[in-house]
């Protein structure tokens, strides 16, 4: 039995939503992005409303949220004082504002602050038992590498941008 285009509509919006959480979004935000990329014209609050299920209040808080990301462009019709709202469909264009957004203050002071507990135990201010602080220095060292990794990658593919799409895709072509 095939699949109707509602359904595939939901399951689309459904996988978006786990998509959302896993970047540390609310899954609401996710279900409106997709409700908006699958649309092929601008919609209303109310519109996405019907669409979503969810509260008219946090569609407008999400969709400011997806607009300051660059996720989500705002428009308007003529005669109509309503606002309408559209997905980004470029894809690279949407990965670098979630980068982007990844690297507010919150995730900033978050890494600050494995650094400042890894520049602790290097530095010997940590009494107890040594076993135990060479086993919680390894670990804060690996956590510390990892995030560092994440972040120069982050500043990579944000960087990326300047090199324009095409010759992206001919560097990822030659990489496969």
């Amino acid at each position: 039995m095939p699949t109707s285009l509602p359904q595939l509509k939901k399951e689309f919006t459904e996988g978006l939503s786990q998509i959302s959480r896993f970047w540390g979004f609310p899954k609401g935000m996710g279900a409106i992005f997709a409700v908006l990329y699958l649309s092929s014209v601008p919609l209303s609050l109310d519109e996405i409303v019907q669409k979503t299920g969810l509260t008219k209040g946090a569609i407008s808080t999400e969709v400011r949220t997806l607009a300051r990301m660059g996720l989500v462009h705002r428009s308007s019709k003529l005669a109509d004082r309503k606002d309408y709202y559209e997905a980004e469909s470029d894809f690279y264009k949407s990965i670098r504002s979630i980068l982007k957004e990844r690297q507010n203050s919150e995730f900033d002071n978050a890494i600050r602050s494995i650094a400042k507990t890894l520049a602790k135990l290097n530095a010997g201010e940590i009494s107890g038992d040594n076993e135990e602080i060479k086993f919680i220095r390894q670990r804060v060292q690996a956590m510390q590498e990892f995030f560092d990794a994440l972040d120069s990658l982050t500043h990579a593919v944000v960087k990326l941008e300047s090199l324009g799409l095409s010759n992206i895709s001919k560097i990822l072509s030659v990489l496969k």
